[in-house]
């Protein structure tokens, strides 16, 4: 798991991309003149909408609304300065380390 999957590369890059862009014709380039807390707003929104989507068992609904998160996500990263080979670097760190121990270590 070193390597970003090409759907999150592809979203980061247009998360880049759009950086730029005029809010007027951009959904992307409009977060971004709504700063990060707006950005992260939207992170949590879909995070909660995806959970809902899965507690329901509608597993379209679950696709969908994962992919919004991706997606919000990726604008958050770019936002952020994060870089998704960032997040794949830390997950192959954790590869092989019990999510209990990982967890009870961040307490430290």
């Amino acid at each position: 798991m070193t390597n970003t999957p090409d759907f999150l590369a592809e979203l980061y890059a247009t998360a880049i991309a759009r950086k730029g862009a005029d809010p007027e014709s951009s959904y992307v380039a409009k977060l971004y003149a709504k700063g990060r807390a707006k950005i992260a707003q939207k992170v949590g929104e879909e995070g909660l909408e995806t959970a809902l989507a899965a507690v329901s068992e509608d597993r379209a609904a679950v696709v969908a609304e994962s992919a919004d998160l991706l997606f919000h996500l990726a604008v958050l990263w770019a936002e952020c300065g994060i870089d998704p080979a960032d997040v794949a670097a830390e997950l192959a760190r954790r590869k092989g380390t019990s999510g209990l121990v990982e967890k009870a270590n961040r307490k430290e």
